[in-house]
């Protein structure tokens, strides 16, 4: 980690890696989400189905014991007079011996809420319960009364267990005796259905966790999978960025060395000479006005041309390497004179044309489009067997516009190889962002097209921020 990188720095790769992963986390964790509460919702009003039904079958088993017990004294109810004490005594008896299961038993109260029946709770019998509540509140033996009054129904409460005294939910079924102004009737526990339904509830909620359980396990080995590929297209990628980089550094190397190459055989064969032949004058002219030769003037004069000559070629030199008129008044002109000189020295009809740019592009995209165009005539010049070369160079609203034309032999593209200069224009695009087009067929010349995108084109200066007139500086060498 460099100083300039925060504490906690993550890579690139591992960036792209986390924003894959982030999404299927999320829509994981949704659809964890709804499928658990999808399921907790269907498996509730199952639940609840499945209580109604046990509780209603319960009901009808109430209703049943009340309507066999009844129809067992009702020839005794039926004929017997509403003060029939007797008869009273003998429902009584009756009904006090009909208990059933474990907690099962008939239970009557008269309207003034006295307890007359109620078997397993013998303490009761005799005592007026009105106004009795449950545990919860809710009213027992006033509402028993109004249920009879009203004909016959349910009632549900809390209510402690003969057997154990444990407090469990109890319902009752309650019919009327009216012209003796009873309510009698039965009730069950229904703790068993309320453990059922709990018992229930907690199995669908284990089923619940352990879909969450499956889901978090599929989505750990996604995201395994996700972070494994990731590594591993990582690594791929590292090692052929290694690769290319290695030859990238390689070529650059050559590209140096080609280039040392090149000014060395220009100093050797150009100004080594030069100098050669201006010490053989100098010495010359030495020699001659040693001897008080009068003719000692013509090898100096040689000389000076000589001289001449080198400072000539070391200028010429200095500008193929970089061409200070570059920097002085930008792109336009430095082509201008690159097309001149291309001309003078190869004897090829060359054009150049321009729409004035006030030197509105930036230094990488002058620098780049300056050795495109170098590139582009030195291959002409020693592949391209061509006697016409058209420049063009001219800003739009893209950006700005290189374009090279000879009528040369062409290159065969469609096999896809390209040589070095090729590259480096391609690189030199790369670099800028912007596009490198060739078209070409054998026999009908090339056309190279470099566009530099708008990106690299600097705000206008406020003196060049009036409207310019389209006037082109338009220029032909024919030589």
């Amino acid at each position: 980690m460099t100083p300039d990188q925060p504490r906690f720095y993550i890579p690139y790769a591992q960036k792209l890696t986390l924003l894959a992963a982030l999404p299927l986390i999320v829509a994981v964790a949704a659809i964890a989400l709804v499928v658990a509460a999808q399921s907790r919702a269907l498996a509730e009003r199952e639940i609840i189905a499945l209580e109604t039904q046990l509780i209603e079958a319960k009901k009808v088993e109430l209703r049943n014991y009340v309507t066999q017990a009844r129809n067992g004294f009702y020839f005794i109810y039926g004929s017997a007079a509403p003060d029939d004490e007797n008869a009273k005594r003998q429902v009584a008896q009756i009904l006090s011996a009909m208990i059933y299961a474990e907690e099962g038993q008939f239970f009557v109260y008269d309207y003034d809420g006295t307890a007359i029946v109620s078997p397993r709770e013998t303490e009761r019998i005799g005592k007026n319960f009105l106004s009795e509540s449950d545990s919860e509140g809710t009213p027992v033996v006033d509402r028993l009364i109004q249920i009879a009054r009203e004909g016959a129904g349910y009632h549900s409460y809390m209510w402690p267990k003969p057997s154990t005294g444990e407090v469990a939910r109890k319902i009752v079924y309650v019919t009327s005796f009216p012209s003796w102004q009873w309510a009698v009737g039965t009730g069950v526990f229904i703790d068993d259905v309320v453990a059922n339904v709990a018992n229930t509830r907690a199995e669908v909620e284990a089923r619940v966790q352990r879909t969450f359980q499956y889901i978090g396990a599929i989505t750990l080995a996604a995201l395994l999978v996700v972070f494994g590929t990731g590594m591993g297209l990582n690594l791929r990628e590292r090692r052929l960025a290694d690769a290319k980089l290695k030859k990238l550094t390689q070529r650059v190397f050559d590209a140096q060395e080609e280039e040392r190459g090149r000014v060395a055989r220009e100093l050797h064969d150009g100004i080594s000479q030069i100098l050669v032949g201006v010490r053989y004058a100098l010495d010359n002219a030495r020699r001659r006005l040693d001897r008080g030769d009068p003719k000692a003037g013509a090898p100096l004069a040689k000389g000076i041309a000589s001289l001449a000559e080198a400072i000539s070629e070391v200028r010429r030199i200095s500008r193929d390497l970089r061409p200070g008129v570059l920097d002085d008044l930008g792109l336009g002109p430095a082509l201008r004179m690159l097309a001149e000189e291309f001309g003078t020295r190869t004897g090829i009809e060359t054009s150049y044309a321009t729409v004035v740019f006030r030197n509105r592009l930036d230094n990488d995209a002058k620098i780049a489009l300056y050795r495109i165009a170098q590139e582009a005539l030195t291959n002409i010049e020693r592949h391209a067997g061509a006697t016409h070369v058209s420049i063009d160079l001219r800003g739009h609203r893209r950006g700005a516009t290189l374009r090279i034309t000879d009528n040369g032999c062409g290159l065969d593209l469609r096999g896809g190889t390209q040589g070095l200069g090729l590259r480096n224009m391609q690189e030199r695009m790369d670099q800028l962002g912007g596009r490198l087009q060739l078209r070409s067929s054998p026999g009908k010349g090339v056309e190279i097209e470099a566009i530099a995108p708008l990106t690299h084109m600097l705000p206008p200066t406020p003196d060049s921020s009036k409207p310019a007139a389209p006037s082109h500086d338009t220029g032909k060498i024919n030589l």
